[in-house]
């Protein structure tokens, strides 16, 4: 349930500290005269002369292209009314913050006090050269109509006004997989409207676009039935009007209504309304913050029910953010003039799409639902879904290109798609080039916790995506119970139950019997410890009846990490070490060793330097390399001072070709500035290091961990180094995409990368 909004909190939250919810910061160094003299006077007038040669140059030098003006007067402010400019401005403020959260898109919030169209049309209009898109905000009916159509008309750029139009695609994409579950084709339901304002004008005629028939619309005003005899009608209501007579009343239209549409007010309808519509009714009651019906009392009425809301507290919230933001995401981004019908119709299919997908396990955590799957209770993807955009905005570019109206072109799609999850701050470069190379030549995977649902829905992607050919190893009954309820595809998947595998688990435990008899490993201990997944996919693995293997979801490290060590072991001369990669805002860091050795010798540290050092180039970075300490270069003494330094000798001797330097401070070893002034001798003063040896496993550990929680660095890890064929230890808890990215790392091992033995 949602949380209740205290007063006091509310105010205290948009009051304390830098008052409201924006600031402007600025992208470039300002740290010098000489910056300010290109910031500003006089640098800044070469840019102002490249553009006044050419308009659209001011896409090249000014941050017009990523900029949005959201724009109101404040005359229907949502649950408000007409408050006015002013007060609108709060409302203004989180609309801008949304655009920067969910799609990286900049805003400058402008209220405007004029209530006549034609004016704010002429104030908006001349606006132009300052934004990238115009999104018009809280404007009341029928006015919005004229403002949107007629500034449409004058303005190049892409203009929308959002009360009307994310609503309706919105509800657009929740009304098609509504349809498709009932088995009712849009050109044959009959559909009923409460409300004629902006909202229910544009979801009304977006539907039309989807296929409804004019004649199956029954819409409802203040005033009552919307019908060719009404002479108060104006020329947006007056294409709605029914020519039917034997409406009078709500009643009469919701007898055998298939779709019910509600953004009215509250409590227009009742229970016998509902049990009046046809069989599986479809009740949108998007009335805010109370509906046309309660929630609870529409399901109560009748089983067959589907039923969407605008509040987050019931299953199938339309909310506008799950489309507004990643609109003009696709339409900035390919310099659209106009966002059209086209551009809307491509975000609803590709938002009722997205519903069906296994949902990310992220979702899960932030929802508190492990049961989101397609269905009734989940038409629409979740607000905080971080695959919208990635979904909407290249179906919205790839609309406007194909309805003519983008001015520049997307040609590489895949690149796009990394470019819009580093909007987001999902650096997916590295993983990008990983699973391209894994899809080249997908190999067999075992997954040895597949009676998990997380490790399904990854098992589920995998498949998708061609990255693997999934084994799944756990409880059949339990594996095939998990697939049907999250509506899962797994194909042709092997599935083996160990305690279906007698045979298989005999062989399995002689040949583990032979590798460690002399190591105090019974064939009775051996046959027991067969009964334990992780020593049955690492001997899959070790007999190549598998490439590699993905383990340590629900185990702790330790005791994921010990089969694959006692049956498969280490490259020949090698130790085994844990490596993870950080991405942060400043760059992407490797960090070693994490996870295996507790506390290196010198030489053991040299072997984690090699490791490392080929882990990460194996990435398609080139290492430069820091071993950390509590000193700098000897300014003090100690065992780990000159442990590090005493491995940073012997690596460098055994490969000069190394960028390494130390021992070191971890923050000395990141700050360019620093280390030229106090250090130039360093050969980490150019550019600082982005790959980290520890000196211990513990310092190591804390150190990625404290990142991750406090310095919001995503993690990609831990990757096992070292090992003679490919076994990868998930980190607890790991989400679906983190499952599926170390199963692309798996793939590209066991492709022979890793064990290169050239650095």
């Amino acid at each position: 349930m949602s949380k209740k909004i205290r007063r006091e909190d509310a105010l205290n939250y948009h009051s304390q500290g830098t008052p409201g919810k924006i600031e402007v910061v600025p992208t470039k160094m300002l740290s010098s005269q000489n910056d300010l003299a290109l910031a500003y006077s006089p640098g800044v007038a070469e840019p102002c002369k490249e553009i006044e040669k050419d308009k659209e140059n001011a896409y090249k030098y000014t941050a017009k292209g990523n900029l949005v003006g959201v724009i109101s007067n404040g005359t229907a402010v949502l649950g408000l009314g007409n408050i006015g400019p002013d007060a609108s401005k709060p409302v203004m403020e989180g609309k801008g913050v949304l655009f920067k959260k969910f799609a990286g898109i900049d805003v400058f919030d402008i209220e405007i006090q004029e209530s006549d169209p034609k004016k704010l049309i002429e104030i908006i209009q001349s606006l132009e050269p300052t934004f990238g898109g115009i999104n018009l905000e809280d404007i009341k009916a029928p006015e919005c109509f004229v403002i949107e159509k007629e500034l449409k008309k004058r303005m190049n750029i892409p203009v929308m006004h959002d009360d009307q139009h994310g609503t309706a695609i919105i509800s657009s994409a929740a009304l098609i997989n509504a349809l498709e579950l009932v088995g009712k084709d849009i050109s044959e339901v009959k559909l009923v409207v409460s409300g004629a304002g902006a909202a229910a004008i544009s979801c009304t005629k977006l539907y039309q676009s989807l296929g409804l028939k004019k004649e199956n619309i029954l819409m409802f005003d203040r005033q009552g039935f919307i019908s060719v005899d009404r002479d108060d009608l104006d020329e947006n209501r007056a294409l709605f009007a029914s020519e039917r007579k034997d409406v009078k009343t709500m009643m009469d239209a919701m007898k055998g209504a298939d779709v019910f549409l509600g953004l009215s007010a509250a409590n227009v309808i009742g229970k016998e309304h509902i049990l009046a519509m046809a069989n599986n009714p479809i009740v949108f009651a998007l009335a805010n913050p109370d509906p046309e019906i309660p929630y609870q009392e529409a399901m109560d009425a009748r089983e067959d029910i589907i039923m969407a809301t605008g509040r987050s507290d019931h299953p199938n919230q339309v909310n506008n953010v799950i489309g507004f933001p990643y609109i003009f995401r696709g339409a900035l981004d390919v310099r659209a003039t106009a966002i059209n019908e086209e551009m809307k119709l491509a975000a609803a299919y590709a938002i009722a799409s997205l519903a069906k997908q296994p949902v990310p396990e992220l979702i899960n955590k932030a929802y508190q639902d492990q049961r989101i799957v397609f269905g009734k209770e989940y038409l629409i993807p979740k607000p905080l879904d971080p695959r919208l955009i990635t979904t909407i905005s290249p179906a919205v570019a790839r609309a406007a290109i194909d309805s003519g109206v983008a001015k520049t072109m997307v040609t590489d799609w895949a690149q796009y798609d990394v470019e819009l999850q580093k909007r987001l701050g999902v650096d997916q470069k590295l993983m990008n080039r990983i699973i391209s190379k894994a899809k080249k030549d997908p190999k067999r995977v075992v997954f040895a916790e597949a009676d998990n649902a997380k490790i399904l829905k990854a098992a589920q992607m995998v498949i998708d995506e061609g990255v693997a050919t999934p084994i799944l190893l756990g409880n059949r009954q339990k594996i095939q119970e998990l697939v049907e309820a999250h509506h899962l595809d797994i194909g042709e998947s092997e599935i083996i139950d160990i305690f279906e595998s007698a045979e298989r688990r005999k062989a399995y435990s002689e040949k583990l019997y032979e590798k460690r008899k002399r190591k105090g490993v019974t064939l009775y201990e051996a046959e027991k410890l067969m009964r334990d997944r992780n020593y049955f996919g690492s001997m899959m693995v070790e007999n190549g009846e598998a490439d590699a293997m993905i383990s340590g979801l629900t185990k702790d490290y330790p005791r994921t990490i010990r089969p694959a060590l006692e049956i498969i072991g280490a490259e020949p001369g090698k130790r085994v070490a844990g490596m993870y990669i950080l991405s942060t805002k400043k760059g992407t860091y490797f960090f070693s060793d994490t996870t295996v050795n507790t506390n290196p010798t010198v030489e053991e540290l040299v072997e984690i330097i090699g490791l490392t050092a080929r882990g990460a180039k194996f990435f398609g970075i080139e290492p430069r390399m820091a071993m950390l300490s509590y000193s700098n270069f000897g300014s003090s003494k100690g065992e780990i001072p000159e442990k590090t330094a005493k491995a940073r000798q012997i690596a460098k001797e055994r490969w000069p070709e190394l960028i390494i330097d130390g021992d070191i401070q971890a923050n000395i070893a990141v700050d360019t500035q620093l280390l030229q002034e106090t250090y130039p001798f360093s050969e980490l003063a150019e550019k600082g290091a982005n790959t980290f040896i520890f000196p211990n496993l513990a310092s190591g550990n804390i150190a990625y961990k404290l990142l991750m929680e406090l310095g919001n660095a995503e993690a990609i890890g831990p990757i096992l180094l070292g090992m003679n064929k490919p076994v990868h230890i998930l980190q607890l808890g790991s989400s679906v995409r983190e499952i599926v990215n170390m199963v692309a790392i798996s793939v590209v091992d066991a492709q022979n990368q890793f064990t290169d033995n050239n650095l």
